[in-house]
């Protein structure tokens, strides 16, 4: 007897993987998840909270909310409902998306097209998929704002180059420090963006999902070329602020030896009218 044609498509549609829309929104400076640590959270470190439709967001202290299998409109009213708990808002918000795939037959690994393939839709699971996440997202961020201060040295470099002067002023490099010291510490102290989440001491299980994810969205080699980057821009501000501070001194030392000769020439003047 053949098979019932709804029966096929009833089988093809329950072998069929599951996919799950994510998104990572960098909203501000900080967030303040211990607000946001309620009895309805699904987990902490990093807080989990259920939301309508079936939909999870996981919260970052550094600023990043990511989203999973959450519809426009309820990602929005979210979102709104968050401002209160924003530090420093970015507007508009920063985003990174991604989709992932249920697969219960499946290992856990990125696929060809980029999809992320999990064996099963745990809280667990999407923290770690977020932290990755999250950590991406932070690493663009401040890639934009480090090739910007490129951007801005790059033309004092090219001033010393040419006619032997900073081509700055001392406020202006200093500005520049101001922000590199920033972004290394916002990586290094609030991301960590070298570090393994927390999660893992819990849920060993999930490391080899974090190593597979951490490598696909290259982590610590960003990471590490960020750092080189924000190092060869602190040694150069710090040269060009050098010089600058030594052409100041020169200044001031020549501003005090022509006081010295136009006092000496005051008190000798009467001496030679005198004579």
């Amino acid at each position: 007897m053949a098979p019932d044609s709804r029966d096929t498509a009833f089988a093809a549609t329950a072998v069929r993987p599951q996919q799950i829309e994510a998104r990572a929104l960098l909203l501000g400076e900080r967030l303040d998840t211990r607000a946001l640590e309620t009895g309805a959270a699904l987990a902490t470190a990093p807080v989990a909270l259920p939301l309508d439709r079936g939909g999870i967001a996981v919260l970052f202290r550094y600023g990043v909310a990511v989203l999973f299998g959450v519809e426009w409109t309820v990602a929005e009213a979210f979102l709104a409902s968050l401002e209160p708990y924003i530090a420093e808002p970015f507007i508009p918000s920063e985003t990174e998306e991604a989709k992932l795939v249920l697969s219960a037959s499946s290992d856990q690994y990125v696929d060809a097209a980029g999809n992320i393939v999990l064996r099963e839709r745990t809280v667990e699971r999407l923290q770690v998929v977020a932290d990755v996440l999250a950590k991406s997202l932070v690493l663009a961020h401040y890639e934009v704002r480090v090739a910007s201060a490129f951007d801005r040295i790059e033309p004092l470099a090219a001033s010393l180059r040419k006619s032997g002067r900073p081509g700055a002023r001392p406020k202006e490099l200093l500005n520049v420090i101001g922000s590199v010291l920033a972004i290394q510490h916002r990586t290094v102290g609030r991301v960590e963006t070298r570090e393994k989440p927390e999660l893992l001491w819990e849920h060993p299980e999930l490391e080899r999902l974090y190593m597979r994810l951490a490598e696909e969205y290259e982590l610590r080699d960003r990471d590490l070329a960020l750092d080189r980057k924000l190092d060869v821009i602190s040694r150069t501000v710090q040269t060009l602020l050098g010089l600058v501070q030594t052409r100041s001194s020169a200044r001031v030392e020549w501003y005090i030896l022509l006081l010295i000769l136009a006092e000496l020439i005051l008190a000798a003047y009467p001496l030679v009218l005198h004579h």
